[in-house]
């Protein structure tokens, strides 16, 4: 057994724990930017992700991302089952680091479960909580454990030397796949674009999005494996890419619109975050601020298409992770300055083969393709057996009331001894009331 490094150890623990914060940062952003009537429903449907994915990659999701039966064709894309149950690997020391494996595999596992968990920004208000479950435990197989093996744990694409420090095509592309994929499945939402969908309450917005772009620096930073110059480099890359997106995004609104918004600062950041988060170990600072700049303008844009294009993003998973991943990913083809690995190859800004810039290119669109057509036929299979969308009755109503029996907001009492009125003072309980 190789030696424990504590100080590796202790870092990893805690970026794992700043990992899985995001999720429910994530519930917080989502939650907010729904209508007030679906704020549970969208927020359990990200606190439900942690349940079914952390259980399924215990049993058997991290055997199949990172550990391999063979060296076999089948073996380079499904993965193995060589450490069900985790019971191989307490108390050993990964290969990069000297952390334990199995704190190595928790710090994976929040990457699985927040992946999923960004789907379900894209069929907000009309998705049953039951079929999202299902489909939660069947995508992180069937799409997920794969995907991460073909890039992360030895897989195909890998072997042609893909960099994904953490996880621009794996986690956002993935993920914004499916999310178009789900759209059309779902439909879109009742009175969509003839009604007002606007977020319900943007400082909700405002405190998710602080959660992730605080829980980001272990999601980037924590994927050097390292207590190092990278791991520091790639803080600081999270940190002028969000900014620099934040940034740009409040800028194109305020010359496209004449003002910028608070919705606009909280998806710029997110759009940087997305965008650097492939890069951030390969690329110096200065490329990160125009990365972050590009991205903010970009899918401030992206976000419209699908207007354009007739499909129903309820929370702009598409315009924001598919967009922001892919500009990310390909983008080192031009400016990765430090390969991470043997088979890595620089940009062609310092350089690199312009075969680089082709993988880099074809990951995404791989990653993509597939994540979109397992997404669509297991969306497909669930809405033909037990039905994936809510009745028309249910999403006028509201999710959360319907599904869950509860709602967001009780504006009904302010304490026992009287009535809320919201033109008004409270009205003491037992007073007369005037008839209508």
């Amino acid at each position: 057994m190789n030696k424990i490094d504590t100080g590796t150890t202790a870092w990893m623990i805690t970026a794992t724990a700043l990992v899985l914060l995001m999720t429910p940062g994530l519930a917080f952003f989502y939650g907010g930017m729904t209508r007030a009537k679906s704020v549970l429903n969208m927020m359990m449907m990200s606190f439900v992700s942690i349940i079914t994915v952390s259980i399924a990659w215990v049993f058997y999701g991290y055997s199949l991302a990172f550990t391999s039966s063979g060296d076999g064709f089948i073996d380079k894309f499904i993965g193995g089952f060589d450490a069900l149950g985790l019971q191989s690997i307490i108390g050993t020391a990964t290969k990069a680091g000297g952390m334990p494996s199995m704190v190595f595999s928790a710090f994976q596992m929040t990457f699985a479960v927040i992946t999923v968990a960004l789907i379900s920004g894209a069929i907000a208000d009309r998705a049953r909580f039951g079929a999202w479950v299902v489909f939660s435990v069947a995508w992180s197989t069937l799409v997920y454990f794969p995907v991460a093996h073909w890039v992360w744990g030895g897989g195909w694409l890998a072997g042609l030397g893909i960099e994904d420090f953490a996880g621009g095509t794996v986690v956002h592309v993935n993920a914004g796949a499916a999310g178009l994929a789900l759209a059309l499945v779902l439909g879109k939402r009742a009175g969509w674009r003839k009604e007002p969908m606007r977020p319900h309450n943007l400082t909700l917005v405002l405190l998710g999005v602080g959660l992730l772009w605080f829980g980001w620096f272990g999601f980037n930073a924590g994927s050097e494996l390292a207590v190092d110059g990278t791991a520091g480099l790639a803080f600081m890359n999270t940190q002028v890419a969000a900014a620099a997106a934040a940034g740009a995004w409040i800028l194109v609104e305020k010359l496209r619109d004449g003002h910028s918004t608070t919705l606009g600062v909280a998806s710029g950041a997110v759009a940087g975050l997305v965008a650097i988060t492939p890069a951030c170990g390969f690329i110096d600072p200065w490329a990160s601020v125009l990365l972050g700049a590009a991205a903010g303008a970009v899918c401030a844009y992206a976000v419209g298409l699908k207007y354009r294009l007739g499909f129903d993003d309820s929370l702009d998973v598409v315009g924001v992770h598919l967009v922001g991943g892919a500009l990310g990913a390909v983008a080192l083809g031009v400016i990765a300055r430090y390969p991470f690995a043997a088979g890595q190859g620089k940009g062609l800004l310092y350089g690199g083969p312009i075969s680089q810039l082709g993988v880099q290119a074809l990951g995404p669109v791989v990653v993509g393709l597939y994540s979109f057509a397992m997404a669509w036929i297991i969306g497909k299979i669930i809405d033909r057996t037990m039905g994936f969308r809510i009745s028309r009755e249910e999403e006028l109503a509201g999710v959360d009331i319907t599904t869950h029996a509860e709602t967001g907001y009780d504006l009904g009492t302010v304490h026992a001894s009287g009535v809320a009125s919201l033109n008004g003072p409270a009205v003491p309980a037992g007073a007369n009331k005037v008839d209508a």
